[in-house]
C-alpha cells in the first residue's frame, strides 16, 4: 500500500486505561509495528495495552513520568531500532481518526516531505473544536511560524509522521520532554532545512479530554524562546569554528 515502506505508529500514553485499548484496536492492518509508550501511568494503562493482544505492539514503560515529548522520543528510538521507514504518532486517548492516517503518511512515503502534521483547522469539521482550543492553538501556531519561518497553521496537533531519515539527523535527545514538544520539534526541523507539510485531519472531541491548559501556553512560549536562543547560539558557534579554520589558511597566503 505504501511502496513497501515500513510503517510504525508510536502511541504515547499516560493514565489512558479507559481509551487506549479502543485507540489501538482501531489501527489499520497495514501498520507494520506499534510502539506503545506508557509514561509511568498511575492506572492500568499497561494492562489495557497488553489486553489488546496485537502481536504488532511493543510496550515500553517509563519508570518515572517524563512527559509526552519524552514518550514520543522513546517511541521514535524503538521504531528506528525496528528499522521503520515512517514514524507516525497517534495519541492513546483516541482523539485521532485512523481514517486520516494514510493522508498523514503519504507525503513521507512519496518523498514530498520529511515531517507531516495534521491540521484540524483545514477539516470540514473544524467547527467541532472547542473555541478556547482553537484560539490557543491559533496563537501558538502564529508564535511558532514567526520563530521558525515555517508556513504551518496547527502546530499543536499531535497527529504526525516523521521520516526515519530525518529522525536520524535530529538531536532527539534534546527534544523538549513535556507540553511544547511539537513546537520544539518544528523549530529543530526548520533549523536543519527539513520540509514540513500539513494535511487535513478530523478533530475528535467526544468523550476524550484535552490535556492542554491555559498555563501551558506560557510554558510553550518559553519553549519556543529557548529553542530559538539555542539554535542561534549553535549557529554562532559554528561560524566561529569556520572562521578559525579559515584564518590559518589566510595567514599562510600573506607575505
Amino acid at each position: 500500500m505504501f511502496r513497501q515502506a515500513k510503517i510504525a505508529v508510536i502511541v504515547p500514553c499516560f493514565n489512558e486505561s479507559r481509551l487506549v485499548g479502543r485507540a489501538l484496536a482501531r489501527l489499520p492492518e497495514w501498520v507494520d509495528s506499534v510502539v506503545a509508550v506508557d509514561d509511568a501511568s498511575n492506572d492500568c494503562t499497561a494492562e489495557a495495552i497488553q489486553a489488546v493482544g496485537d502481536p504488532r505492539i511493543t510496550l515500553v514503560r517509563h519508570s518515572t513520568n517524563q512527559g509526552v515529548g519524552a514518550a514520543i522520543r522513546t517511541g521514535y528510538r524503538v521504531a528506528l531500532e525496528q528499522r521503520a521507514d515512517v514514524l507516525a504518532v497517534m495519541a492513546g486517548d483516541d482523539q485521532m481518526d485512523p481514517v486520516d492516517l494514510p493522508a498523514v503518511i503519504m507525503p513521507i512515503v512519496t518523498g514530498a516531505a520529511d515531517y507531516v502534521k495534521g491540521n484540524r483547522f483545514l477539516h470540514r469539521e473544524a467547527a467541532n473544536m472547542p473555541l478556547l482550543r482553537r484560539l490557543g492553538s491559533g496563537f501558538l501556531s502564529a508564535a511558532t511560524r514567526m520563530a521558525s519561518g515555517l508556513s504551518i497553521d496547527d502546530t499543536q496537533c499531535g497527529f504526525t509522521a516523521l521520516s526515519a531519515v530525518a529522525a536520524r539527523h535530529l538531536p532527539l535527545e534534546h527534544l523538549w520532554p513535556r507540553f511544547g514538544y511539537p513546537n520544539d520539534l518544528l523549530l529543530l526541523l526548520a533549523a536543519r532545512g527539513h520540509r514540513v507539510h500539513e494535511v487535513p485531519v478530523r478533530p475528535v472531541y467526544a468523550d476524550e479530554k484535552s490535556g492542554l491548559r491555559p498555563w501551558h501556553i506560557v510554558q510553550i512560549l518559553g519553549v519556543i524562546a529557548r529553542r530559538c536562543w539555542q539554535e542561534r547560539a549553535l549557529q554562532a558557534s559554528r561560524a566561529d569554528v569556520r572562521a578559525q579554520m579559515v584564518a590559518p589558511n589566510v595567514n599562510r597566503l600573506l607575505p
